[in-house]
């Protein structure tokens, strides 16, 4: 599905979120770079714009390595960063979120931006971000979430459900990828249950934090 969507993937993302998720990252940067020489994990890459995002901003003498399962995906990325000036400073792997192949305390950081929510089993996903981090390392992960405000929530259903799929199948070609999105984000876990499910799997100090009136959540656990 996402190798089919991948042309048309990141002119849809920004045309939908209204570039609001931009600013998401801005916040999650904040959280990952820290102005030192840092091993980075960029977990469900895509197209790359939390990668190479990260790559700018990171400690000189950082290096970014972007992983994802989706070849069509990735294939944009490098193209992106040489134009960004950031292409020596990113390293790309196939590769399945819940079968990392690093070794245990290999990363400073792990991060995974809107992605998570696409593992089929996110308890083991959440394990593997922790082992490979090293010893005082922390995660951070963005994921699009529901809003509670029920005035909020009708328009975000109208938006979700029925207006997004049809604006993405008229662009992307595949109406079921935007009807899979929204019915992801629907399944999500609650922030409370996800942060234990954060817990449960080794991190500590575990928080959540809600951008744009609940349309985005960043959580973030130490090793």
């Amino acid at each position: 599905m996402f190798d089919g969507i991948a042309p048309s993937y990141d002119r849809l993302n920004h045309m939908m979120s209204l570039n609001v998720d931009k600013l998401w990252r801005r916040h999650a940067l904040k959280e990952i770079v820290d102005g030192t020489p840092q091993q980075i994990l960029d977990v469900a890459c895509g197209t790359g714009d939390s990668t190479i995002s990260i790559a700018k901003a990171a400690g000189s003498g950082s290096k970014v390595t972007g992983v994802d399962i989706s070849k069509g995906m990735m294939a944009l990325v490098m193209e992106k960063a040489a134009h960004e000036g950031v292409h020596d400073r990113i390293h790309l792997q196939v590769a399945d979120g819940e079968n990392l192949p690093f070794e245990e305390g290999s990363f400073h950081r792990v991060t995974c931006a809107f992605g998570i929510r696409n593992f089929e089993h996110k308890e083991k996903g959440l394990a593997e971000f922790h082992r490979v981090l090293k010893p005082g390392g922390k995660a951070v992960i963005l994921e699009l979430s529901v809003p509670q405000n029920k005035t909020v929530r009708w328009f975000y259903d109208l938006y979700f459900m029925h207006m997004l799929p049809w604006i993405g199948g008229k662009v992307s070609g595949d109406k079921a990828a935007y009807q899979y999105l929204p019915a992801s984000v629907h399944a999500f876990p609650s922030p409370v249950v996800f942060g234990t499910m954060m817990q449960e799997a080794g991190f500590r100090h575990v928080r959540f934090k809600t951008f744009t009136l609940g349309l985005c959540r960043m959580y973030v656990g130490e090793k």
